[in-house]
């Protein structure tokens, strides 16, 4: 089992949802944490509400950036670094979506998916490549089974997440020669506040946020020399 306390973290999109639970379970479990808002107010907030929940508020960081933004993810890596010494993994998780016929798609919405979901992704990759060498680090995005599932309505969603999921695939081959291992996270129904959802009791069948941070840190925890390069994840019982 590999050892991951004291390693260190930078979540995108860590603020709520997915991101902010994988964010407390790596703290849970002796990590270092940074996590990354478009809204500076919303990332010092949700790290001090991290904090507070896992009795770590000297680990975690809230931080303004933009994964739209190349310039502005290289800045968070370094204020990650400078505050806490290194950097050994990167969750691309930050992501939005528009939905509807290509017929009422509008080319900004289009741009606003494909930037977010899918150059975001490259940004944040891109931004810490040489830090993540140094550490011999761990890249997870989260894709999702709308990157191989299809479906009426999600035509710009479907072109981000199917992108992501294979950009995610390519740059695992190109950086396992350094030593970096690269996984694709790729879940169903999550009970989030995404696309205007509200999680509530109704919507315990669906995944959890916490379940998401489990499988994180069974990935960081395998053995090096084993890599579930993509993982699909599905409600048991869905409805």
């Amino acid at each position: 089992m590999n050892t991951i306390k004291g390693k260190v973290a930078l979540i995108t999109g860590g603020t709520k949802g997915i991101g902010f639970g994988i964010a407390e379970a790596l703290l849970s479990q002796g990590l270092k944490v940074a996590i990354t808002s478009r809204d500076e107010d919303s990332a010092k907030a949700a790290a001090k509400t991290l904090g507070e929940r896992t009795n770590t508020d000297k680990h975690v960081l809230g931080l303004k950036a933009d994964v739209r933004l190349l310039e502005s993810q290289e800045d968070a890596v370094k204020q990650t670094i400078a505050e806490f010494g290194q950097l050994d993994i990167v969750i691309a998780n930050a992501g939005l979506g528009h939905f509807g016929s290509i017929e009422e798609l509008t080319s900004k919405q289009w741009n606003e998916v494909i930037d977010t979901n899918l150059t975001g992704v490259f940004n944040s990759i891109k931004a810490s490549v040489d830090a993540l060498k140094k550490t011999k680090g761990y890249y997870i995005t989260i894709s999702s089974l709308a990157g191989t599932n299809f479906f009426a309505g999600g035509s710009a969603y479907n072109a981000s997440k199917f992108g992501v999921t294979g950009f995610t695939q390519a740059v695992m081959l190109d950086l396992r020669q350094h030593g970096i291992k690269v996984s694709t996270i790729m879940p169903g129904s999550v009970s989030t506040h995404f696309n205007g959802n509200e999680p509530s009791d109704k919507g315990d069948w669906k995944i959890q946020i916490e379940d998401l941070g489990e499988i994180v840190v069974d990935l960081l925890r395998m053995n090096p020399r084993t890599l579930p390069s993509k993982i699909e994840v599905r409600p048991t019982t869905p409805k």
